[in-house]
């Protein structure tokens, strides 16, 4: 087993591949995301009037706007929700895409920007064998341009759906490990494969087309000391949380600590990581008018749904949100930034310094606001040197 473990932390992946697209947006000093909002509500629990929808159309729409303005990647979330999805007003989630569809539908018709799919890989008896062949596909139609984010499910009430019961927390991690390990091998093809491991069975085993630089991107949607000696193994980047709940000033101070611990377990075995997080960014021409549309939109919260989803999320084990409260949930985001195009990117380069590589960025109302994003923001962070312009 310590040849195998040795043997996997050594093997390449897109980022030790000059001329993947992963490695060209990391040169990038911040690199830039978008949470894309297939599901009803986005991320925000208000009923305030907007044009959010969850809507393929309206998503691909996001993304070629965002691919135009030289952003790096989108995201799509995974959850199992019952039906009527967390309630209220504007039946919070009852509608939701399929991100791994979702995603590989959006690699076909863009050219430039990443498309990365959340699987929760222990839900439904899934098979790494499976995923290995799915992910080897989308990569080959995205010309290397698709990655994996791994989670593992914090809801006690998911694995229901599945007729399963939950793993404790590190031990979720364990299996996803086995899991991805299993997905490395395959990918590498150097011949069929035969595993016999604590969870999963393989007996000469294959899959094909062998993705174009060396495997899919891999990230790890991780908060906890078992989320980061899991992504250490497996993932290019980790997508994390605030560890001190979505208040700017409040993150900001706990954000150094927290980026040293993710990668403390890389450096042990001589590796590195991109670290990303999901700023909801309210920004209008200043800062009173900023504030002004917070407050609208917090007036108008839909407490029903975010009560909902609190009780829900309580009944949970994922180590990333503890210090984030109900009020957090009407905008929305692991952090929160509000304020003038000049406080937006002075918020964003304090979360540079901070130890952040790249945010995966989200809006109330999306289509207006991510085109003022592009035109009133952009152009300060290249001035910063935080965006280097196309790569």
């Amino acid at each position: 087993m310590t040849q195998q473990t040795s043997q996997r932390h050594t093997r390449p992946g897109p980022l030790d591949d000059a001329d993947s697209p992963l490695a060209k947006a990391a040169r990038q000093p911040l690199m830039l995301g978008l949470f894309l909002p297939t599901q009803t509500g986005g991320f925000s629990q208000s009923t305030y009037p907007r044009g959010t929808d969850w809507q393929f159309e309206y998503n691909k729409q996001l993304t070629l706007s965002a691919e135009k303005h030289g952003f790096d990647f989108v995201f799509s979330l995974q959850q199992w929700v019952p039906k009527g999805g967390f309630g209220g007003e504007a039946h919070y989630r009852e509608n939701f895409l399929d991100p791994f569809i979702t995603t590989v539908a959006l690699s076909s018709i863009t050219t430039s920007i990443m498309t990365i799919s959340t699987v929760n890989v222990l839900y439904g008896n899934l098979h790494p064998l499976y995923l290995a062949r799915f992910a080897a596909t989308a990569d080959h139609i995205a010309q290397g341009r698709f990655g994996l984010n791994i989670v593992t499910g914090y809801d006690a009430k998911e694995p229901l759906m599945f007729g399963m019961d939950r793993l404790d927390h590190d031990a979720r991690y364990q299996q996803a490990g086995e899991f991805s390990e299993i997905m490395e091998r395959l990918w590498e093809g150097e011949d069929n494969l035969t595993f016999d491991g604590r969870f999963y069975q393989l007996q000469d085993a294959w899959v094909s087309p062998r993705p174009r630089y060396g495997r899919p991107i891999m990230v790890s949607a991780s908060a906890s000391a078992a989320g980061f000696a899991y992504a250490a193994e497996h993932s290019d980047i980790v997508f994390t949380s605030s560890p001190a709940g979505a208040v700017f000033e409040q993150a900001i101070e706990a954000l150094p600590a927290h980026t040293q611990a993710i990668r403390e377990p890389y450096h042990r075995l001589g590796r590195d990581t991109k670290i990303i997080i999901f700023p909801l960014i309210i920004c209008k021409p200043t800062r009173q008018e900023a504030f002004a549309y917070r407050d609208a939109i917090v007036e108008r919260a839909d407490r029903e749904s975010i009560q909902a989803y609190t009780a829900r999320h309580s009944g949970g084990d994922a180590h990333g949100w503890k210090q984030h409260i109900p009020a957090d949930r009407i905008l929305g985001g692991h952090i929160q930034i509000i304020g003038s195009p000049e406080e937006v990117a002075d918020a964003l380069e304090k979360l540079h310094q901070a130890g952040i590589d790249g945010v995966q960025l989200g809006f109330y109302d999306y289509v207006p606001e991510l085109a003022f994003f592009a035109e009133q923001v952009l152009p300060l962070l290249e001035a910063r040197g935080l965006r280097l312009g196309r790569q």
